[in-house]
């Protein structure tokens, strides 16, 4: 009987190719099946193996419960044909990438699997754009949170998150740019200050990121013409972005 594969389920970071840890690296370099998502860089993939198989799995709008069982089918059957498999998503695999579910679905098929921690783009982004998520003086605590449910807004989660930013602390929302008015709507009627500071960075970690910056009042005015993927952050900390802005410092001083 032919051995089995292993499965590694890697993060590959939030953007940045050199953002990838060195273990995910090396599980990428050595894969024989290397399935990928559609928020990874590609250039990622020059680093593997020239025999390799590359899989693109990147889930399109509209039937995403029939492709993700068709991934996870995927992954067991190439582990099955005793290949090393490397999955490879975006940011880290357990912050709303449903590398969760990939593994309980290698779990319960008896397929050996690792899981690869990666930087997610939930602390990284902000950090590229010179916006810590928390800060001795201003936040104590941070949240993340999906925004891609708008049905969900009134939800005991949503409502901890307006508690959070009333509280002073730091808001972060992934997958929420195309709802951001309903968000900002409920912020404010659950009583969070217009006042509170809001940031949307769109391609961050890249030198071409978008940072917008405004209030709860502002924000959505500032928002025209910025392209997902995006993330939210809200809280007292983005006002520090004019001083820690060090990505566009160093841009200046490079060209100077």
């Amino acid at each position: 009987m032919k051995a089995l594969g292993t499965v590694f389920i890697v993060g590959a970071g939030p953007g940045n190719p050199d953002l990838i840890t060195v273990r995910g690296l090396t599980c990428l370099r050595e894969a024989d099946v290397v399935m990928h998502d559609r928020l990874i860089d590609l250039h990622l993939l020059e680093e593997a193996r020239p025999d390799a198989e590359i899989l693109n799995v990147g889930k399109q709008p509209g039937e995403e419960t029939l492709q993700q069982q068709h991934i996870e089918w995927l992954m067991i059957e190439k582990a099955r044909q005793g290949k090393n498999v490397c999955r490879l998503k975006g940011g880290d695999p357990f912050v709303f990438g449903r590398g969760a579910e990939e593994a309980c679905a290698l779990a319960q098929a008896g397929i050996p699997f690792e899981i690869v921690p990666g930087v997610s783009s939930a602390i990284a982004v902000p950090a590229y754009a010179g916006i810590p998520v928390t800060h001795r003086d201003h936040a104590h605590s941070f949240m993340v949170i999906a925004g891609s449910r708008s049905h969900d807004l009134r939800s005991t989660q949503w409502l901890a998150a307006s508690a959070l930013v009333k509280a002073g602390g730091t808001v972060i929302v992934l997958m929420g740019l195309s709802r951001l008015g309903p968000i900002v709507a409920q912020l404010l009627s659950n009583g969070c200050d217009a006042t509170t500071p809001v940031a949307l960075i769109s391609r961050g970690t890249y030198l071409i990121q978008d940072c917008r910056t405004g209030t709860l009042a502002s924000i959505e005015k500032e928002s025209e013409g910025l392209k997902p993927p995006a993330i939210i952050v809200i809280g007292e900390v983005v006002s520090l972005r004019n001083t820690i802005q060090w990505m566009e410092l160093a841009e200046k001083i490079e060209c100077e």
